[in-house]
């Protein structure tokens, strides 16, 4: 039955958003946990409207073996003019012998130096959802 799964909530896992230069920007997945994570799987997209039309990113797959403790990893580069556009990444991954999945989205306006904090390991700064 549906009540016998065991719910549990994706704590420590976070991905930034850090600018490069004015025209791309790079997303990584951090993993504040202090082990490792297996068998990662990311898909990205964006979507949203622009100029009253509706817009969608191709949807990118990216697959990791292994994550290290406390250590980040560059999954794409993003252009800026995605920016207008909802941003979402859907991070499945592997712990303590279970499997944890979050999507993350930045919404539109969110990827913008007002909402910069220091991005913990990399310690640059960017945006982030944990």
């Amino acid at each position: 039955m549906k009540k016998d799964i065991p719910v549990r909530k994706v704590v420590d896992v976070a991905v930034a958003i850090i600018p490069k230069d004015e025209e791309l920007w790079e997303v990584y997945l951090l993993n504040l946990k202090k082990e490792a994570i297996q068998n990662i799987l990311i898909n990205s997209k964006g979507y949203g409207e622009v100029d009253g039309k509706k817009v969608q990113t191709t949807a990118l797959r990216y697959f990791y073996e292994t994550v290290a403790a406390e250590s980040a990893i560059k999954v794409e580069p993003i252009q800026t003019k995605l920016f207008d556009i909802a941003n979402e990444y859907w991070v499945s991954f592997q712990y303590d012998n279970f499997m944890f999945d979050k999507k993350y989205v930045f919404v539109r306006g969110s990827i913008s130096e007002h909402y910069f904090t220091t991005i913990p390991i990399l310690e640059q700064k960017g945006i982030m959802i944990k």
